[in-house]
């Protein structure tokens, strides 16, 4: 990847228009039906509500592991049909080799604060 592909700007207005949002994981099932290994993930952002997603993060995190963690997530795209479930926000995180590892908070904020 070179530095023109990377560097792309965008301005303050559209930065904006996306909703990154602070959210706290409420529940972690299994999604067998995924093609890849993924976990089906809700989250309560406050006062945008609880939201669903599948996230492929199976490799680094366990159900147990992900609830009651505060996490980062972009909830104003509009829903996602995989397979047989509705993503309605999308969990963020970084590629590694070894997994996905998401996005989390340094320390406790309230769950819908957005990203500054």
């Amino acid at each position: 990847m070179n530095e023109q592909t990377v560097l792309n700007e965008i301005s303050w207005d559209d930065f904006q228009k996306v909703v990154i949002a602070a959210g706290t994981v409420t529940r972690v099932e299994a999604f067998p039906e995924a093609r890849k290994p993924a976990w089906k993930v809700w989250a309560d952002f406050g006062p945008y509500g609880e939201r669903k997603t599948s996230a492929q993060i199976a490799a680094l995190y366990t159900p147990e592991s992900l609830v009651g963690r505060q996490i980062v997530g972009v909830i104003n795209f509009p829903g996602k049909q995989i397979g047989p479930f509705r993503s309605q926000f999308l969990l963020t995180g970084f590629h590694t080799e070894q997994g996905v590892v998401i996005t989390t908070i340094e320390r406790p904020v309230p769950n819908g604060s957005r990203l500054a």
